[in-house]
């Protein structure tokens, strides 16, 4: 099975973390955040990933390679500009199969994309969208569905007093199953809407969707970040990354002085350095960078090579490449 991975955004919602470095590419505790959708696709079948680059394809490249010995094969494809969800898809046509999977790059997730996958088989649809039910449904949009998982209507952003009318709480997840035979219906050489354009036109003529248990996240905001690695280090999501209760990951080549306190909730990147008497709680350190002694970090976010200065405190902080607070 074939699996094309849109990851042409340029994570503005993470800056300054994205400034210089492609949101997949970022660090999410251990590892590349691209590396987990990679390990998730291939626990489900899929043998070749494509990667729908834009924004620094070859800091992409540089981090995850050709993929893991035993893994999907992974390849790269840049667009020579913003294509949209459903223009990208169609840019990577020479590349697709009859049957391929196209996925948001930017989720992290343990959904069962085998039953996803046997759904759309079942049904003969065109296209089939992972469904996920969340309790606020405002910030993503809901999907209604009949009672054979035929998808009825799209409602974008519905109000909350719209919402309480409604029959679902359940949103486009992500991730789906299409047929080649999508393709035609997406507009050649412009950005094209897979969610606005593409799957409005398909309701009534093959489109499906089907729920799915499990985690979810759309990791866009600094916030969201923290939080999905306390979900990855916690085992809330299934991953392969060790896991520890407190939510603590300090890096074989990190130093860390034997008077500072970490967590709990922390992770402590290579290289990077914690001096006597710091405090560092719900923050994570990326690669290279320091807390000075005595210094006092919470709920922050330290880019590669930031400092953050001997007894200085920082709340609630994000710091780009090389910068010292």
């Amino acid at each position: 099975m074939q699996a094309l991975v849109l990851v042409g955004g340029e994570g503005t919602r993470l800056r300054p973390l994205t400034e210089h470095m492609p949101k997949p590419a970022l660090t999410l505790v251990d590892r590349p955040f691209i590396a987990y959708m990679v390990e998730w696709l291939g626990s489900h079948g899929v043998d070749e990933v494509i990667l729908a680059c834009g924004f620094l394809p070859d800091r992409l490249r540089d981090v995850l390679g050709e993929g893991e010995p035993g893994g999907p094969r992974v390849r790269y494809l840049a667009e020579p500009e913003p294509r949209g969800t459903a223009g990208a898809i169609r840019f990577a046509e020479d590349l697709l199969e009859d049957r391929f999977l196209a996925l948001n790059g930017d989720i992290l997730t343990d959904l069962n994309l085998t039953e996803l996958m046997a759904a759309h088989a079942e049904r003969g649809a065109r296209a089939t969208v992972a469904l996920y039910p969340v309790e606020d449904p405002s910030a993503y949009g809901l999907v209604r569905r009949g009672q054979d998982d035929a998808v009825l209507e799209f409602l974008e952003k519905p109000s909350p007093e719209l919402i309480a009318g409604l029959d679902t709480t359940e949103i486009n997840a992500g991730a789906y199953v299409l047929e080649r035979s999508v393709l035609e219906l997406i507009p050649p050489e412009r950005p094209v809407s897979i969610e606005r354009e593409v799957f409005p036109r398909l309701v009534g003529s093959g489109l499906y969707g089907k729920r799915l248990e499990g985690y979810w996240m759309d990791i866009g905001t600094p916030e969201r970040y923290l939080e999905a690695g306390w979900d990855i280090i916690e085992g809330r999501v299934r991953t392969q990354a060790a896991t520890d209760p407190d939510g603590v990951l300090v890096s074989p080549g990190a130093q860390v002085a034997d008077s500072a306190v970490v967590g709990p909730r922390a992770v402590i990147g290579e290289g990077c350095r914690v001096g006597a008497g710091a405090e560092v709680r719900g923050s994570v350190l990326l690669a290279g960078s320091s807390v000075g002694a005595g210094a006092r970090v919470s709920g922050s976010i330290l880019a590669p090579g930031a400092v953050v200065a001997e007894d200085a405190m920082i709340d609630g902080a994000v710091l780009g490449e090389g910068e010292t607070r």
